[in-house]
């Protein structure tokens, strides 16, 4: 056996040999995913609090660049359009500082879509209140009378306060209130009948959205209707780079050790990617075991 064939054969001897020995039973079980420590939750969000932020003159100069389009984006406004921003970085800080720069004679509520949970009907009231006050203030200094509509009442429906802000008509076309999302793609935003909430509002004459978004699927959320129509998008790119200091905090960490919170949404995404009928099974499976809370399972032998 000349050399080149004696080289090959010891490299097919040797692959051979370790698909053996990695093909034993006691390696195989030995290698489970549960058995790896993952880190604490706390820890891990301690840890990445204390990572410094790099190129920070170079995210400034970015944010900076942007104001120019402060103007712009308030012409937009004052012609009926909605602001959708995204692209790679928090938005939080731009957002603020237009609304602090640009829309100080206008009234500004912000919903922060990034939370776990938010109450949809405490801001449309919130946006209710303030447009009564903003529209009361110009009808008295225009007119010198009070306005005869109803304030709004924490206590009606949803639906009640959207068509308190649709009956909110005036002359006035300069006058509105700017409802600022953080993450309209939210988790806490992000079912079909709060969109067709947050649509609605946008669509009432003295009321504009500016949002953001940073989900690659968030343009599923809408139909033609909604874009076009209702929210009536001016997209902008505007990557700003920026870490998701106050958006990271809410949300579960992949490489921390679970929560309850965690596995049960997880357990009810898995649920929801069931075919009707097998979520029927898992139904009645769950009823019967509420009803006899008390009954022991039965014995494998």
């Amino acid at each position: 056996m000349d050399p080149e064939e004696e080289e090959e054969f010891g490299f097919s001897r040797n692959y051979f040999l370790a698909r053996e020995s990695g093909s034993a039973p006691g390696k195989k079980s030995a290698r489970k995913l549960s058995d790896i420590d993952l880190v604490d939750d706390q820890v891990l969000r301690a840890a990445a609090a204390g990572i410094a932020t790099k190129h920070e003159k170079e995210i400034e100069s970015l944010q900076e660049s942007y104001r120019n389009l402060y103007s712009k984006w308030l012409f937009e406004l004052k012609c009926h359009f909605g602001l959708l921003m995204y692209g790679f970085g928090s938005k939080k800080i731009l957002l603020e500082d237009f609304a602090s720069a640009a829309l100080t004679n206008y009234g500004v509520v912000v919903i922060n879509g990034y939370l776990p949970s938010v109450n949809i009907k405490q801001a449309l009231f919130a946006v209710a209140e303030l447009l009564q006050d903003q529209l009361t203030v110009k009808r008295r200094c225009s007119k010198g009378n009070k306005s005869k509509s109803q304030p709004p009442c924490s206590s009606q429906s949803i639906e009640a306060l959207l068509s308190s802000l649709n009956e909110q008509l005036s002359d006035e076309n300069d006058c509105f209130v700017c409802v600022i999302i953080h993450n309209i793609d939210g988790p806490a935003l992000r079912d079909p009948e709060t969109q067709q909430y947050l649509a609605r509002m946008a669509c009432c004459s003295h009321v504009r959205v500016v949002a953001s978004i940073d989900h690659v699927n968030a343009s599923l959320l809408w139909d033609k209707k909604m874009v076009h129509t209702q929210f009536n998008w001016c997209w902008y790119h505007v990557a700003t780079f920026a870490p998701y200091k106050v958006e990271g905090v809410f949300s579960p960490l992949i490489l921390a050790s679970g929560t309850a919170a965690q596995t049960t949404k997880t357990a009810l995404v898995v649920l929801q990617s069931l075919t009707p009928n097998a979520q029927s099974v898992f139904k009645i499976l769950a009823e019967y075991q509420l009803a006899n809370e008390k009954e022991e399972g039965q014995n494998a032998y």
